[in-house]
């Protein structure tokens, strides 16, 4: 057995303490869920971390921008370093950190878990998409908003993770674009369980959670959009008769924008004016946006750092624009 192929156990490699800042962050997340907290949630940043470097000088732009609008929005950096694959493709810079299928993955879990460190250092709160249920052992600790995706909702083992985890949990409607596998997956998350999992010191342990609270809806789409107010009118009534919390997330890239990073903008102004209008409902917003605008592909010669290497991302500069729409519209709702 190669040296990458012996992972470290956690505790190896939770040199990173900022267990009071994520804590704060959290907590604010969970009052703007519940409307204590009348900002919108804004869920921003690359589809997936391939560059940590250029991803931390992104992180820097947004750190400044979510200063400035700090009393409309709590902005929530993208730092996803796991991808999900409907068949195949690179998986994220945890488990393929050389981006060309080696898996070295005790390496990616080193290098991923410092970026995280990095991206925190700059003040904002990090989300992150839970993809592998061993992994967010490593990374749990620094993330103040987690996902569990379209491709995962169904999952127990990851229904039984949100349950466990600290922070809440956003589950998408899954790919058909139905919502009632997610609102499934909040009510089990909801409930206590016992499953293996991994302990600090690295030994197989059996977990048990006592529920999480803070497990609400995101709509992303499916074959069809479902962002417009009547999407989010349905899917708030499918949450009330399921005995939930009334409250959506809404990601205005993936079945949302049909794949087209360049409808986005138009998916963020119409949300933009459902808040506008009053709806305090809608909790949050997420956005696939980096620092240049569109994608490239793997294996086929030099890697811009800019550019994503899997979803097509807004631009910065598009990114500042729709930030201000949000922030205008959730003080307009603020003012009601």
């Amino acid at each position: 057995m190669s040296d990458q192929d012996t992972l470290p156990a956690p505790a190896e490699v939770a040199t990173h303490v900022v267990a009071d800042r994520v804590a704060h962050h959290r907590r604010t997340v969970v009052d703007v869920l519940s409307q204590r907290d009348p900002r919108l949630l804004v869920v921003v940043g690359p589809c997936s971390v391939h560059d940590p470097a250029a991803a931390l000088d992104y992180a820097d732009l947004l750190a400044r921008a979510a200063e400035r609008y700090a009393d409309d929005l709590v902005v929530v950096l993208r730092a996803y370093l796991e991808k999900p694959r409907t068949v195949a493709g690179w998986t994220g810079l945890l488990p393929d950190p050389t981006l060309n299928g080696k898996g070295d993955i005790a390496t990616g879990i080193r290098q991923g878990r410092d970026f995280l460190a990095e991206a925190a250092s700059t003040g904002l709160p990090l989300a992150y998409e839970f993809v592998d249920p061993m992994l967010a052992h490593y990374v749990a600790d620094l993330v103040t908003w987690g996902a569990v995706g379209a491709r995962t909702v169904a999952s127990q083992p990851h229904r039984h993770l949100a349950s466990w985890l600290p922070m809440p949990i956003g589950m998408k409607n899954c790919t058909s674009g139905r919502i009632d596998t997610a609102v499934h997956a909040i009510q089990a998350a909801g409930l206590p369980h016992s499953f293996p999992g991994v302990a600090p010191d690295g030994r197989p342990t059996v977990l048990r959670s006592t529920g999480n609270p803070d497990a609400h809806l995101v709509l992303r789409g499916g074959p069809t959009p479902n962002y417009a107010a009547p999407h989010v009118a349905a899917a708030l009534a499918a949450l009330t008769e399921a005995d939930q919390p009334p409250r959506v997330v809404v990601d205005a890239s993936h079945g949302n924008s049909g794949k087209d990073h360049n409808r986005q903008p138009a998916v963020v102004a119409d949300l933009a004016a459902q808040v506008a209008d009053g709806n305090r409902l809608l909790t949050g917003v997420m956005i696939e946006s980096y620092l240049s605008d569109g994608n490239q592909p793997l294996g086929t010669g030099p890697l811009r750092r800019d550019l994503s290497v899997t979803d097509a991302c807004l631009g910065w500069s598009r990114t500042e624009d729709l930030l201000e729409t949000l922030a205008q519209a959730a003080r307009a709702r603020a003012n009601r």
